[in-house]
Order: structure tokens, then sequence, then C-alpha cells
């Protein structure tokens, strides 16, 4: 054990133990606490081998940096190019801590990689009933760690972050040969059903995505990361026209929720914009100035769409239901909007670098349960550049790489 607590792998382990329930009392602190738990992996590291582990020029490793090489030189037209720089230099710096971790890691004892699975079923079992405590106490547990009045509005949607990062996680429960397979299915079985519990559509659909994924992968893995980089690659190649095809018929919204109706509305406006810079874009971390984005849908947008009760004019014209608010709820469309067609066209390799390299994994249904249900949330969700979500990914993925193949012997 002693030997454990001094191990590359010991930092990660506690982070995923404690991980799930920490976002349920707040989500943004996944990206310090990712951050810090890899770099003490590589203090372990240097530790127990006095040496730097550098990090692989892997095939996905190389397209991501490409992508923010070409997301700074977008900084020179940037509509706030500092913010860009910033951003762009924060990302470079996981995705390098990242790469060196899970270098660290292929030098751990198998015996304590191993141990990441059972820090991960730790955390899923106190972190899922503890969600489902939250939402139904009409969040009590979040309201105290936060200090807020218990009367206080709008605190229940912001549960829909962690139900994205249990729906992450989910599929990589199918890692862990060591759990016994009935822990397993209550996890995984659990973990669905309070996910399509809690509100957050965008939520539930990738819970739910992730885990087909998984499921169709233990038939055929490879096939299945064929047919999702194929899938993903065109997305993001593809987006305006694609969007533009549905979006020019102008589909009744009046039956979708609000908040549903207002991402269409927003993926609309959008595409508009995009036409007036479609190759090299408006420059990164734009999406939160873009011309015209803090105004309100007109009414003849509104009745374009049919939005035209009483109800769906109260919610937009409320304050929040603006044209852009601050990101485009779709990666491939806000990629399109920063960073024009030769950003698309590095997205879609990344995208699909990450799908076959996950069909390629020892644990290919886990892997690629978590890239679609991570692909999911993307193309619904957070905006591209989120710090705690790409912290989340990078945690997953590095968590991935690391658990060994077989279980340890002893």
């Amino acid at each position: 054990m002693s030997a454990f607590l001094r191990s590359a792998s010991f930092p990660l382990a506690v982070l995923l133990a404690v991980a799930p329930a920490m976002a349920v009392a707040q989500f943004r602190t996944m990206a310090p606490a990712v951050t810090i738990a890899l770099a003490l992996t590589l203090v372990a590291h240097w530790r127990n081998h006095r040496s730097v582990p550098w990090p692989r020029w892997t095939p996905l490793l190389a397209p991501a940096l490409a992508l923010l090489g070409w997301a700074a030189i977008s900084s020179l037209w940037a509509i706030e190019p500092d913010r860009a720089l910033g951003t762009v230099a924060s990302l470079v710096a996981l995705l390098l801590l990242g790469g060196a971790a899970a270098r660290a890691l292929e030098q751990d004892a198998p015996e304590h990689r191993s141990r990441l699975g059972g820090a991960l079923v730790i955390g899923l079992c106190i972190g899922i009933p503890l969600l489902a405590f939250d939402h139904g106490s009409q969040n009590l547990f979040r309201l105290a760690v936060r200090g807020f009045p218990p009367w206080t509005p709008f605190v229940d949607f912001g549960l829909k972050p962690t139900v994205s990062l249990v729906a992450l996680l989910l599929p990589l429960v199918l890692a862990v040969p060591a759990a016994p397979k009935l822990l397993r299915a209550a996890l995984v079985l659990g973990g669905l059903a309070v996910a399509l519990w809690l509100p957050g559509e965008s939520a539930k659909i990738a819970a739910v995505a992730g885990l087909l994924a998984a499921l169709a992968a233990r038939f055929a893995p490879r096939l299945v990361a064929r047919v999702a980089a194929a899938a993903l690659a065109l997305l993001f190649l593809a987006a305006p026209l694609l969007f533009a095809a549905v979006l020019d018929r102008a589909p009744n919204l009046a039956a979708l929720p609000p908040s549903a109706a207002h991402r269409v509305l927003i993926w609309d406006f959008v595409e508009d914009r995009i036409a007036e810079r479609p190759l090299l874009g408006w420059g990164m971390e734009s999406s939160r100035e873009i011309p015209g984005g803090a105004e309100r849908f007109d009414r003849a947008t509104l009745d374009r769409f049919g939005l035209t009760s009483p109800e769906a004019r109260d919610w937009f014209g409320a304050e929040a239901a603006r044209r852009l608010p601050l990101h485009t709820h779709n990666n491939a469309l806000q990629i399109w909007l920063e960073l024009g067609l030769v950003g698309a066209a590095l997205a879609a390799l990344v995208a699909a670098s990450v799908m076959l390299a996950a069909g390629a994994m020892p644990f290919a249904p886990a892997a690629l349960g978590v890239a679609v249900a991570g692909a999911a949330t993307g193309q619904l969700s957070f905006g591209v550049w989120q710090a705690w979500w790409i912290a989340s990914l990078v945690l997953v993925a590095v968590v991935l790489s690391a658990l060994p193949r077989e279980r340890p012997k002893g």
C-alpha cells in the first residue's frame, strides 16, 4: 500500500474517487483539480524515476496541437485577441500535461494502475446517489456547500454539467474487469436512470449514445470506430451545409422545450455569421462578442419558427435569450464561426483521430462509449474551449490509456 501512495497513479486515483461528488458541488472545480492531479502524477514519477516523462508525439496529440496552433494564428483577427491567446496557451499546457502524465503512467506498475478502475467505481458509487439526493431534495447539498439560501432560483438546472460528466464516465466502468459484474451493471443502469431523471436533454442524449456505442462496439469495435470517425468528421466539415438544409425549411419549434428552441435559433443566427467569413472565421473566442449576438430575436424570426404563443414571446424576451450567449451550443458550428474552413478541417482530423484511436484501444467498447458520449455533449451543449470540460476529457483519456489490459496477479 505504501508503494501505491508514492506511485504516479495515486493522484489520479484520488481524483477519480472524489470527482463525481466534487462536480455535484461545483462542476467548474474539474479544471483545477485535473491540472493539479496531472502535475502531481509527474512529481511522483520524478521522485520514483528521476526522469521527465515527455509526451509522445501521437496521431492524436499532433492534430490537436495543430488545431490550437491555427487558433493562435486566428488571434490576429479575433475580436478579443488577448482572451484568444490566453485560452490557447492554457489548453496547450493542459494537453501537454495530459500527454506527459500518460507517459508517466506507462512506467508505473500494473498493480498501481489497476487501482484507477477501483477508484472510478468508488467515485461513481458516491457521486451518482449524491446527484440523485441533491435533485430529489431540491438541491440541499449544493445550497449548503455554496452557502446559498434555500430559496435560490435556477439552481436545479445547474446539475446538467455534472450529469454530462457522469455520462462521460459511465462507459469507462466497462474497462474495470476487476469490479463484480453486478456492481458494474448497477452503476451503469443507476447512472443512466439518474441521467434520464434529471433536467438537461443534451446530457440524457449523451448518456444513451455513449452506452449504445459501447454496446455496439462489443461486437464490432473497428466498424463502430470507423463509422463514428466518418460521421463526426463529416459533421465538422459540412456543418454549415447540413444545418442550412434543415433551418432553411424553418421547422415549427412550438412543441420543443424553450431551451431547445433557443438553440435552433442560435444555430440559425450563427449560420449567417459563418457565411460572412467562411474561410478564416471570426477568430478564436469571438463567439462571445460576435456582432449582433447580444441582441434578442426579432418577431419575424420567432414567427418563422412558429414561436408565436404568449409563453414563447415571454421566454424569448428575457435577458438570457440572446442570439448568441457566449457560444453556439454546437462544437462544429463554433469551430466554423471562429476558425473557418481551415479550423473545421483540422477539427475533423482531430475528431476522426479520437474515434479511430478509441477503436484500437484494449478496452475499445469503453473507449468508444466515452468518445461518443463526449462528442454528443460537444455537439449539443458546452463550448469547444470550456476548461472544465476539456480537463474532464483529458482526464478520461489519460485513465483509459493507463488501465492495464489484464488483471494484475496476486
